[in-house]
């Protein structure tokens, strides 16, 4: 498969590619004519996030907050 990373492209193509509903085509055109075509797909839905224990994520985000003052100074 191959991949297309949206931050790398312009804003408007990006806003084109991101705007097409499930179903709708979108086709490539290179010179007049047709180069390719994208058929839209809904996204799937997120995988959710194992569950932690309070404990656990406090620690998570103590731990990226000193990671990001060492960082910062």
């Amino acid at each position: 498969m191959k991949r297309i990373d949206l931050d790398d492209l312009p804003p408007k193509l990006a806003q084109v590619l991101t705007a097409v509903e499930a179903g709708e085509e979108l086709l490539l055109v290179q010179n007049g004519a047709v180069a390719g075509r994208l058929v839209g797909m809904a996204a799937p839905p997120p995988e959710p996030e194992p569950e932690q224990s309070s404990d656990e994520r406090a620690a998570e985000i103590f731990e990226q907050f000193r990671s990001a003052m060492e960082d910062e100074f």
